[in-house]
């Protein structure tokens, strides 16, 4: 019992990202004491250790667990700078345990030094794989499709091919969400004054407390929840920004009511209103492959389906700035996945068009899926691409 409420003071800092001084707060430890006089708290040190421990053994258990997997394991990356400046790798591995549920465990959050090259980042992919004892059990990995990844996954193709599965000419998954992002932001970019000029306009009412009291008092008058403070987007995710226009165009009675600094015309108004109502869908389609609770890859090659059907359906274009966002959206989407493939000597190679290919993983999960099945695969190629018989072929080879 005692080991136990140790181990439960170790875990309860360890989640609140508290201090290990914080159990010797004078009303936590009487409380605690209340509830049981016989205990007596540790000193930090002790729990410090308790915590390491504990981790120690939770990373042993997750190490058996892969290293006895039947199956392959799915691994997930993504980078970015903290505030201090300072660049960190997230490594996540996916897979399906023994009692066949799905899992997903962090095992590697490390700090990258700069510059950022494809080599760094396939030595800090390596390292975390040997550390782990799983360098032969990986499948694919999901990155976005940055040039220093895409030369990161040539690296590890040609020092350790023979340890991946598909000749490893599959293990390289580009990230769907990712590739969503740089589409919107393309075709956002159409109407940036706008977007500018709401963002200065939500920054100018939030930097005075007169000013943000004044506009809650219109926006009170109009039935609208008062603001304790506006928030404005992050300019590296799309749906950010849609969600600030959403916002402003809410609240839109309330900024065109006061001159309290220059507004986006009418005009302006209009056309981040149309652009809103479009990109709803988008947003959707982010939720679904953004998920981390449940797989998604049975599901990027229909998203991509539902994208080229958004942007090529005359009833979505019913303005000049939708035909204008869907042309931008469009033309960078081709980059990505152009329905014209070039042709390829060997059947068991990827189909290379000028971006993403058809990649083998994703065939196969979008086939395992019950609600798919091959008779989709051959409807959605026939959609993606004029080149039937070769589709035909690839997917005969990936099944």
């Amino acid at each position: 019992m005692k080991k136990f409420v140790v181990n439960s003071w170790s875990s309860i800092v360890s989640m609140l990202r508290s201090p290990f001084l914080s159990l010797k707060i004078p009303t936590f430890s009487h409380g605690l004491t209340q509830m049981h006089p016989a205990f007596q708290i540790k000193g930090r040190h002790t729990i410090h250790d308790d915590a390491v421990k504990m981790y120690k053994g939770m990373k042993k258990d997750i190490e058996v667990e892969l290293q006895n997997l039947d199956s392959h394991i799915f691994l997930t990356s993504d980078m970015w700078t903290s505030s201090q400046d300072l660049g960190y790798m997230c490594i996540t591995a996916h897979y399906i345990n023994a009692e066949f549920n799905y899992k997903k465990k962090t095992i590697s959050f490390a700090e990258v030094k700069y510059p950022h090259t494809g080599y760094a980042i396939e030595e800090e992919i390596v390292r975390c794989l040997t550390e782990w004892g799983i360098r032969s059990k990986l499948f694919t990995l999901t990155l976005d499709n940055a040039s220093n990844n895409t030369n990161a996954c040539e690296q590890l193709r040609k020092y350790y091919k023979h340890e991946l599965l598909l000749e490893d000419q599959h293990l390289h998954v580009r990230c769907c969400a990712h590739i969503l992002n740089i589409l919107v932001h393309d075709g956002m970019k159409i109407i940036h004054e706008a977007i500018d000029m709401i963002r200065e306009l939500l920054k100018y009412i939030d930097s005075s407390p007169s000013r943000l009291q004044d506009f809650n008092t219109i926006a009170s008058g109009m039935g609208l929840r008062s603001k304790k403070g506006i928030s404005v987007d992050t300019l590296t995710r799309w749906n950010s920004t849609w969600k600030m226009l959403v916002e402003a165009l809410t609240y839109l009675a309330s900024y065109a009511n006061r001159k309290m600094i220059d507004s986006p015309s009418e005009e302006q108004w209009e056309k981040a209103k149309a652009i809103c109502e479009f990109l709803k869908a988008f947003e959707e389609l982010t939720l679904i492959v953004s998920a981390h609770r449940k797989p998604t890859s049975h599901k990027f090659l229909p998203v991509v389906l539902s994208i080229r059907h958004a942007l090529k359906d005359p009833g979505w274009q019913t303005s000049d700035v939708l035909k204008e966002l869907a042309v931008a959206m469009q033309t960078k989407l081709d980059k990505y996945w152009d329905p014209e493939e070039k042709e390829n000597a060997d059947p068991n190679r990827r189909i290379k068009s000028k971006g993403i290919e058809f990649n083998h993983a994703l065939v196969i999960a979008t086939f395992l899926d019950p609600r798919r099945k091959e008779d989709y695969l051959d409807f959605l190629y026939c959609k993606l691409s004029t080149n039937e018989e070769q589709i035909t072929k690839q997917v005969e080879i990936a099944l």
